[in-house]
């Protein structure tokens, strides 16, 4: 206990004290709210059991969706996390900024078509924060947590708060277990200490002294109007928790594409108890209804492969995760309370993360003084009125590190198109009966797809969005040393309408294939001309078998019949007979339906060319 009472003495320290003035005078008159902006990292759609999650347990946060409003249609500004958290401290587009990937973003790689544009690596200091906004009015302010909008000489510091406690350059925290020391550039301890935290107890938990921060500052401004920004580190990777909280929510090995990580499920519990412990602070300080809270994601949740216990989370029944323009990847959670201002109940109206910037503002009765992309629903949320639709953005020119390919999106009211940059590639999905994103309705409404394409056109030219460029390096599937070829379905280029690589581990492959007229191509760089067998790592669900594909490489073709594996997703090599290439050199091989015997043609998660000797 004494080491816990020593951080609450330093914390005291760190968390200034109270100042009068005249602004605490005209508070009493007319009392401004005090604002919570909580934004949890990588936390999907679906994670709570206010939005359906049955195997996770948020009992506070689901009290407090139904104590205030509930968003189902509230979207990130991007699938990834710096530019959405850009948008949230300016209320403008990532593009307009030109933050369009997580800092300092991913490097340009050989098996790329196009090469990324250059992008800002910090927030521009020119750029003016909710926070520098908010005290320029007479509010304290604070940042707890990740910051991950630049280094030094760019910190929240910098940006407008007047107390930051573990905000850096780094998007992912060292580890949520005391003490927090990032490496150094070369892999060494000793570099610097998440800042504020450096005497925290050896073994305390990251989200637990995050939460006891926020809890201080709060009871040390508690007079005056606060402005606390409480950016959790979790729920990103590395995936830690408490043991005793892992040991609550035994996983299921078996449970294949659903929410089924112990560990994610035990960082939510800490998390959600912190935000009771806030709640409980603000009712306590008889706060509470003068107190805007509100909860959010800075993008989708991580459901691929990317370091020990993931696939984090499942977004189901939204299509993919983070680093996707699909719905998993920008649809988020968000939940508002304030009980003067804000008629609890469920708003299914389509806002952006660009919109909290003046939603705040008018809610505190700070002017706007220039313009920014998001508007204020505010004025809708007294009397839980509709909020007027109009068209929501996105622009990714970056592949992601979950597998995400470059492109644009646009959601206008029911209809959302994604316009990808490879190859021009356009799907339309109607979103009041496909939320799922599962049918690509192109070819049955091109005047739909057309209109929102030149929307998308028009928008990206007036935010000046950035663009990307062909790589002169590229280089697809190239030759193993062992002279053989392999394609992964997740470097396919699909043709038509309904086929579509599925990343989600359990399936990595080429799948949906229920339309017989599309197809899919790979690119390869072969070294060394020779004669190669054909293998296909196929698989096929019973009563789907029987379909008749041909394989071209060039001019030459082979064909096979498709045969049942017992199940799409178990995968099968098929030697399909041999190619002769008499060139090195770049490559296409293609793989074209015949005809359709069953609901779908087959699964495909890889091709490969064995050498002939």
């Amino acid at each position: 206990m004494r080491s816990r009472k020593v951080w609450l003495v330093i914390l005291a320290v760190l968390c200034f004290p109270s100042i009068n003035t005249a602004q605490e005078t005209d508070a009493k008159q007319k009392p401004r709210p005090n604002v919570i902006l909580i934004v949890i990292d990588d936390l999907g759609w679906a994670d709570l059991g206010c939005y359906g999650s049955t195997f996770h347990k948020t009992p506070q946060l689901d009290q407090l969706a139904r104590e205030g409003l509930r968003f189902t249609n509230a979207y990130a500004s991007c699938p990834v996390c710096s530019p959405t958290r850009a948008a949230i401290m300016t209320g403008k587009w990532p593009a307009r900024l030109n933050l369009t990937d997580w800092l300092p973003g991913r490097g340009d790689l050989p098996a790329q078509k196009l090469l990324r544009p250059k992008i800002e690596q910090q927030l521009p200091l020119a750029e003016v924060t909710i926070a520098e906004r908010l005290r320029e009015a007479g509010y304290r302010t604070a940042s707890i947590g990740k910051w991950h909008l630049g280094g030094a000489g760019f910190g929240p510091e910098i940006q407008g708060f007047e107390l930051n406690i573990a905000g850096d350059a780094g998007g992912s925290p060292p580890g949520f277990f005391a003490p927090f020391v990032r490496e150094t550039a070369k892999g060494k301890a000793g570099g610097r200490n998440l800042k504020g935290l450096e005497e925290a107890p050896a073994g305390s938990y990251l989200t637990d002294l995050l939460t006891d921060a926020a809890v201080n500052f709060i009871e040390k401004n508690s007079r005056e109007p606060f402005f606390l920004y409480l950016p959790h580190y979790t729920v990103h990777i590395p995936l830690q928790a408490k043991e005793e909280l892992i040991k609550k929510y035994p996983a299921d090995p078996t449970f294949r594409g659903k929410q089924n990580s112990s560990v994610y499920a035990a960082m939510l519990e800490s998390l959600d108890d912190g935000i009771g412990r806030i709640r409980q602070k603000l009712e306590d300080l008889k706060l509470t209804e003068n107190t805007l809270v509100i909860f959010t994601s800075d993008n989708g949740g991580l459901a691929t492969l990317e370091g020990p216990h993931t696939p984090a989370t499942s977004n189901a029944p939204l299509r993919e995760g983070k680093g996707y323009l699909y719905e998993g990847g920008v649809r988020v959670p968000l939940l508002m309370h304030y009980p003067r201002g804000i008629k609890a109940g469920i708003s299914s109206a389509p806002i952006s993360s660009i919109d909290l910037v003046p939603t705040i503002l008018e809610f505190c009765d700070v002017p706007l003084k220039d313009n920014v992309d998001g508007q204020s629903i505010a004025a809708f949320l007294p009397t839980a009125e509709p909020v007027p639709e109009r068209d929501l953005f996105w622009h990714y020119p970056h592949y992601s590190n979950q597998g995400g390919k470059p492109g644009s999106a646009i959601r206008s009211g029911r209809w959302k198109l994604i316009e990808f940059f490879e190859d021009g590639r356009r799907e339309l999905f109607d979103l009041t009966s496909d939320m799922r994103e599962s049918h690509n309705l192109i070819s049955q409404h091109p005047q739909v797809a057309e209109e929102l394409a030149n929307k998308l056109s028009v928008w990206r030219e007036a935010v000046g969005a950035k663009m990307m460029e062909p790589n002169p390096n590229y280089k697809p599937n190239p030759q193993a040393a062992d002279g053989s070829v392999t394609m992964p379905a997740k470097w396919a280029t699909v043709h038509g309408e309904t086929l579509r690589y599925e990343p989600l581990p359990h399936k990595n492959t080429l799948g949906f294939w229920t339309n017989a007229k599309d197809w899919a191509s790979f690119e390869f760089e072969l070294n060394e001309p020779g004669t190669y067998e054909v293998e296909l790592l196929v698989g096929c669900g019973n009563g789907s078998g029987g379909s008749e594909v041909l394989v071209a490489v060039g001019k030459q073709m082979l064909k096979f019949t498709v045969e049942a594996t017992g199940g799409f997703q178990n995968f099968v090599p098929r030697k399909i007979g041999q190619v002769k290439l008499d060139k090195p050199g770049r490559h296409t091989l293609e793989i074209r339906p015949q005809t359709k015997s069953g609901p779908a043609v087959m699964d495909v998660r890889e091709v490969r060319l064995l050498p002939v000797k």
